[in-house]
Parts: C-alpha cells; structure tokens; sequence
C-alpha cells in the first residue's frame, strides 16, 4: 500500500545545503532522500520513531529487471532491503 507523502517547504542556510547535497552524492541518495535518512535516524537514536513507519528505499538507482525475471522482483527487492537495513546498522 503506498502512502501519499508529505510535502514541506524547508528553508536552509545555503552552506548547509550545499554540505548535505554533497554528503547525499557520496551515499548515491537524493539530497531531499538524505534529508529524510537523517531525521529518521535522529528520531530513532532519540526513541521517537513510530511504531509501523514505512521503511526507506535502499539508496541508488533500483536495478533492473528483465521482463522475463519480473516475477522474482520482488524478492530481489526483500534482498536488496535486508542487505541495505544491514549496512545501516552498522
């Protein structure tokens, strides 16, 4: 099931942003993707991250899939998940 997300107009020093745009390009993320990566990670270190919140598409471009192989997808995609959740805990 997928959510609408929430659209918020965000005003940031444009040093800051610069520095945060550079820091998402290292992770392969969008700036506005390491924005939400990084309240998330602030709001579960702080014990105030929502029981059943959705979680984050593992970061870079989602490989593709041969038409044939489309039925598999989705367990590339569970895979891709659980190794992209274990890098995070590190």
């Amino acid at each position: 099931m997928t959510v609408e997300r929430k659209k918020i107009l965000l005003r940031l020093d444009p040093v800051v942003h610069d520095a945060l745009a550079r820091w998402a390009s290292d992770e392969l993320r969008s700036t506005n993707s390491q924005i939400e990566f990084l309240l998330r990670r602030a709001l579960s270190e702080a014990g105030r991250l929502p029981d059943g919140v959705e979680r984050m598409r593992p970061r870079g471009r989602p490989r593709k899939v041969p038409e044939d192989d489309a039925d598999h997808a989705d367990q590339g995609e569970e895979r891709e998940r659980a190794d992209g959740d274990a890098s995070e805990a590190k």
